[in-house]
């Protein structure tokens, strides 16, 4: 493994770290499987892989609990407006993210939940 600075990183594992940021509108399955694949290539790709893994699981959180809200009688009507915020999170902060990445710097998100370490 290499270092974790990211000037070190390989084209591949940090195109891998990129599409982990990119793809986490899309709840955890995406940064997870691009994380798998490019956790091993580098420590910058691990690493930005487990933040963007992380934020995908936030927002799948958030989307079951919009799908949760939608059952509640009288107040579901706010699952669509709750999924569609959430949906907005995601996409704004995972083009930043990538953005970032691609230029070889590590991205921090605004919050998020670190279950993966």
């Amino acid at each position: 493994m290499t270092d974790n600075s990211p000037s070190n990183a390989s084209g591949n594992a940090n195109l891998m770290a990129v599409l982990a940021h990119a793809s986490v509108f899309t709840g955890f399955l995406f940064p997870l499987i691009f994380w798998l694949v490019g956790k091993d290539q580098s420590s910058f790709a691990d690493t930005e892989g487990k933040k963007a893994l992380n934020f995908g699981i936030l927002v799948t959180l958030g989307y079951v609990a919009a799908s949760v809200l939608g059952v509640i009688p009288f107040i579901g009507w706010l699952s669509g407006i709750v999924s569609a915020a959430v949906f907005v999170v995601a996409v704004i902060f995972g083009i930043q993210g990538a953005v970032t990445v691609n230029r070889g710097v590590a991205y921090r998100y605004p919050f998020t939940i670190d279950v993966i370490k």
